[in-house]
């Protein structure tokens, strides 16, 4: 692989490449500092011919020459240097002092000099002066007769765009020397150099769009004022404010945890291991909180039981009552968020190897007691993590709170008040990495507990057949349950079919057609900028999480955990953290994409990339290498083998994957609503704009659009990808 004349022809093709690539950007910036300098000439010769005759005119005109030219530090030297006294004018004390203790400088005599010739001068040298530091200028300022001066301009000529410009061609020739050597130094030294391209790409991709802006926000954390210092977390952890929010935010995502797991719990158990009938009609219930706009089932709640709510004061006249606070929060987060626990334990109950649960019934235990040692047990990691997930997604919610929490305090929402309501980006950022300490607690617990026991179950040929646990008078209890949730489910989100269709909700009930009008109108834009955008973030999404799978299970390279890392990291952080990142990275040069749909469609891609990578990964680790390996050997280079062998095999999770990015795109809210402009709007903050304003038939017709758009892309998905008949297990009687 590595040779010595390998090496000598990397070396010899670099030095080529450095001398082509230094002439051609030494060559740009010659000719744009050629530009530069005669622009620079006119305007340094306009500025001298308006120099005022009369002394009390000197200082108003020094006033606007200052605002007109930001970029200028004018000195007036009244007076002809070396044989009249002089007068110096400025409205920096400083500038005035610089010259007093310069004069004697060699280039200060040689502009005087060429002043004294009626020749402007160009220093060769830069200076500082205060806080500004650029070229220095002297201009001759010539009397009426145009044959003599009456003084000379001195100009602080700083740097400006010509500067940045310069450094920005200096980091291209660098930035293009180094890709080129890398790129090179692949195609010489790899075995497989389009492996090598492919993860060079994933490493630059997270590089820049998870790596740089996570650092961007916690480097901001230790800045005040342009230099290092702990002010701001000092600010943060010596606030009582603060640290209750943080409280709050931690009971409300243990209570929506620990009520969603078990919910999810009960739906998965009574879809993968009872006889119960409609399953299908189950999971899609199951589903359809997750897939539906973050604000509907709040939407829905202070229709039906806020402060003029349809049950709290047309039906019930409740007075005392409230929704808002920790309980309405705790019951919207539990019926958004047990779904993510429904589908994370249907895999976990269904893969259990039922031999071992019909080992202990041959052995007379009963059905309670093989579920409680033997099932539960076996589905503990399963639940752990499902209790996780759900914590770690209550903690960075903050579209539910922004309606509902009323005086209750939670993090994610002080957060996002830092930024757009206080301007305070530095507050915002800190606030949102204070909350990774209960996620990382949480995580690490979860890993420590489960590193110590053991749920691997060795048998041989696994069952077709699941262990029948439940009796029938438990069943018809689960059932019962189940459907009390279901018709909750089903009134939540009828009250929002139905708020499209009435006047004024809480006071005037008519019906009317014209909330349908009024909001597609005004959302028509919204809804397009969110559709379009979500479009094109899918395949790109699907693709790329495709590729990184690929690469991570079927080839070995160095920094492959790190990558792995840094892929799976966004999955972990809350979204409002990865909104301020992006605002702080993303607003400057060379990464200017602020304001622009681009940055929405990169941040809808790298937020769903873990989701999507991850259900490639499994797909992979069940297909066997060896069908990759024989058309290789065919002669197929990696390239073509992903595309016509790895690709059509793991279809399902690709779409599977493009799906799931569209749906979450459309849904959008925590990062979004920091990144979103006036060109590139997006539909969930149109509609919790409607809904802060109390126009909830708006609201209501946006939301439900927006679940029409999603159930649509869901079951075609659905139809698209279908279990395979081989791995549909039967529940005996």
């Amino acid at each position: 692989m590595f040779s010595l004349k390998k090496i000598l022809r990397l070396l010899l093709v670099a030095a080529v490449f450095l001398a082509a690539d230094l002439w051609f950007f030494s060559t740009i910036k010659k000719s744009f500092a050629e530009i530069t300098l005669a622009d620079q000439k006119q305007l340094v010769a306009a500025i001298s011919r308006s120099v005022p005759l009369a002394e009390e005119d000197i200082r108003p005109w020094l006033e606007t020459a200052a605002r007109d030219y930001d970029q200028l530090a004018i000195l007036y030297i009244r007076g002809v240097p070396g044989f009249t006294d002089l007068e110096l004018y400025s409205l920096s004390d400083g500038l005035a002092e610089f010259f007093r203790q310069s004069e004697s400088d060699e280039e200060f005599a040689t502009g005087l000099d060429h002043a004294l010739y009626l020749e402007p001068y160009f220093s060769t040298r830069t200076y500082t002066v205060g806080e500004s530091r650029g070229r220095l200028v002297f201009s001759p300022v010539i009397n009426e007769t145009r044959d003599d001066i009456d003084g000379v301009l001195m100009f602080l000529l700083t740097e400006g765009a010509a500067g940045r410009f310069g450094r920005l061609l200096d980091l291209f020739a660098l930035g293009a020397f180094l890709i080129f050597v890398v790129l090179y130094g692949i195609a010489q030294f790899l075995r497989e150099p389009m492996v090598g391209y492919v993860v060079l790409a994933l490493f630059l991709v997270v590089g820049i769009f998870v790596a740089f802006p996570l650092f961007e926000a916690l480097r901001l954390t230790f800045m005040t004022g342009g230099r290092l210092s702990l002010e701001t977390w000092k600010t943060i952890i010596g606030n009582l404010q603060y640290l209750q929010a943080l409280w709050g935010s931690v009971r409300l995502g243990v209570l929506t945890a620990s009520f969603s797991t078990v919910v999810g719990f009960l739906f998965a158990f009574a879809v993968t291991r009872t006889t119960i009938r409609g399953k299908g009609f189950l999971t899609a219930m199951a589903t359809l909180p997750v897939i539906s706009p973050p604000f509907s089932l709040t939407l829905s709640i202070i229709l039906l039981a806020g402060n003029n709510g349809l049950i709290t004061r047309q039906l019930l006249n409740l007075t005392g009552f409230s929704i808002y606070g920790l309980g309405g929060l705790a019951l919207v987060q539990t019926i958004g968020m047990f779904p993510i626990a429904f589908l994370t334990l249907s895999g976990v109950l269904q893969g259990i190897d039922s031999t071992v649960e019909e080992a202990a019934l041959d052995l007379n235990a009963s059905r309670t007691a093989t579920f409680l040692k033997v099932t539960l047990p076996l589905a503990m990691p399963g639940v752990l993590s499902s209790w996780l997930l759900v914590f770690t997604n209550s903690l960075a919610d903050f579209a539910n709170p922004l309606l509902l929490a009323g005086s209750y305090r939670v993090l994610s929402v002080e957060a996002y008040i830092e930024v757009t309501g206080m301007s305070r980006l530095g507050n915002g950022a800190a606030l949102s990495i204070l909350l990774l300490l209960p996620t990382l607690s949480a995580f690490f617990a979860q890993r420590y507990w489960v590193s110590r026991k053991s749920f691997v179950t060795v048998t041989g040929k696994p069952s077709g057949r699941l262990a029948n646990l439940v009796a029938t008078p438990v069943r018809v209890a689960l059932a019962s349950v189940i459907g009390l949730i279901v018709a909750g489910i089903l009134g939540l989100y009828g009250t929002i079919v139905a708020g499209c269709f009435v006047k004024n909700w809480g006071i005037d009930y008519t019906f009317t057609l014209e909330n349908i009008v009024e909001a597609l109108q005004r959302g028509r834009d919204a809804l397009l900028s969110t559709v379009t955008l979500a479009a094109i973030a899918t395949p790109l999404a699907g693709l790329l999480a495709m590729i990184a799978a690929v690469i991570l299970v079927r080839k070995s390279f160095p920094g492959k955990r790190l990558l792995e890392g840094l892929i799976m990291t966004p999955f972990a952080i809350p979204g409002t953290l990865i909104g301020i990142a992006y605002i702080l990275a993303f607003n400057k040069a060379p990464f200017l994409l602020v304001g622009t749909g681009a940055i929405i469609v990169i941040n809808y891609i790298i937020r769903e990339l873990p989701v999507g990578m991850e259900g490639g990964v499994a797909t992979l680790r069940q297909i066997d290498p060896a069908i990759e390996e024989a058309a290789a050997d065919l002669g197929a280079d990696p390239a073509r083998v992903f595309r016509q062998i790895v690709l059509p095999l793991i279809r399902p999770a690709f779409i599977s994957s493009m799906s799931y990015t569209f749906v979450r795109s459309m849904t959008a809210v925590s990062a979004i609503i920091f990144l979103i402009s006036a060109r590139w709007y997006h539909l969930t903050v149109l509609i919790y704009n409607f809904s802060e304003n109390i126009r909830f038939g708006l609201a209501s017709v946006l939301s439900t659009t927006l679940i029409i758009i999603v159930l649509a892309v869901f079951g075609l998905m659905r139809l698209l990808v279908r279990q395979s008949g081989h791995l549909v297990k039967t529940v005996s009687v």
